[in-house]
């Protein structure tokens, strides 16, 4: 499988990383507005071969590979698609699929006319415990989920173009404990109600805060809350859990503390007395590892013509929870999150 990777910045390496553990793969074109940036990570993974240049046409046109990887702004995804679809190339994107919902629909429309796979790097999905979770649920062992609550509270100091950014939390970080949430429970976004706030304490332009409720249907609500200011008690990356189902609950913190509970027949005063459930190990089965696990997913679908898990036509169900937040906060009431975007 021949490769160009376009977008050269920090990200890639995570790309190239696990590019390199696998066999078939090869990396045959760099693209970067800075060809000296595309050039030095040339030589960091000894990429002698691979040509280098600032154009994706030319790049494309040169190589005539199989795949594209996306690894630009979010401003220029559009365009990256657009052109890896005109060279009949099929298309892995970092994570947001894209910067509107317009653009998203161009995209996967572009794709669908193309034949082409097209997939979105959302690896909070190839998490062990995320995954666990999701079987877990799956057994009805706690009954169906009713009730799904994260916590974000993270504070770091990026420094450059985030601190500047709109929307900062929801835009740049809430799509991947949003689309955590949306496949552990099988959840359906209908609509959202949400607030952003800029603390005393922030260091960002705005939009640092937020919280969130979605209506996920079928009974099940979703609340978000979180802040990329608030020093002290950090939660994991992955947020931390709590899911409420019709006969107990499950407690995740983000690392590997993962328990359940499950209500007993009989009851104390006021109270269902409850004890404790295992949540099983791993399944052989689940596909985990980060970018590697969605890169070996992505290239599977393209060999079996299967689609992979983070297809872009289900990922946009996550970029419109995103959407819908910002509108809602931005409006100050609660937003439908439109079909179409589904």
């Amino acid at each position: 499988m021949d490769v160009v990777l376009v977008g050269c910045g920090a990200m890639s390496r995570a790309w190239l990383d696990a590019a390199r553990q696998m066999d078939g793969l090869a990396i045959v074109g760099l693209v970067d507005l800075d060809a000296e940036r595309a050039q030095a990570r040339a030589r960091e993974y000894d990429l002698t071969n691979a040509v280098i240049g600032t154009s994706v046409d030319g790049v494309l046109d040169q190589t005539k590979p199989d795949a594209v990887f996306d690894v630009v702004v979010p401003a220029a995804r559009r365009e990256v698609a657009f052109s890896a679809f005109a060279h009949n190339c099929h298309l892995l994107t970092e994570k947001p699929l894209a910067d509107s919902p317009e653009n998203a629909r161009a995209i996967i429309e572009a794709a669908r006319r193309a034949g082409r796979v097209h997939a979105v790097v959302q690896n909070r999905r190839y998490v062990a415990n995320v995954r666990r979770i999701r079987r877990f649920l799956d057994s009805g062992a706690i009954g169906k989920p009713t009730s799904i609550h994260a916590d974000f509270f993270v504070a770091p100091h990026f420094g450059g173009f985030r601190e500047e950014m709109a929307h900062v939390l929801l835009l740049d970080m809430a799509i991947h404990t949003f689309d955590a949430a949306r496949y552990m429970v099988a959840g359906e976004p209908a609509n959202v109600y949400c607030q952003e706030w800029e603390p005393a304490n922030s260091w960002y332009r705005q939009g640092s805060s937020a919280s969130a409720v979605f209506d996920f249907g079928g009974g099940k609500v979703f609340t978000y809350a979180g802040s990329w200011c608030a020093a002290g008690f950090r939660s994991s990356w992955e947020g931390s859990w709590r899911i409420v189902a019709e006969r107990g609950s499950l407690l995740w913190d983000g690392h590997d503390g993962l328990k359940a509970e499950v209500v007993l027949p009989e009851r104390e005063g006021l109270l269902d007395k409850t004890g404790p459930m295992e949540v099983p190990p791993l399944d052989p089965a689940d596909r985990v590892d980060g970018h590697l696990g969605i890169i070996t997913d992505f290239l599977h679908a393209i060999e079996t013509g299967t689609e992979p898990e983070t297809r872009g036509s289900d990922n946009i169900k996550s970029l419109a929870m995103v959407f819908g937040a910002i509108e809602s906060a931005e409006t100050g009431r609660r937003v439908a999150i439109a079909q179409e975007t589904q």
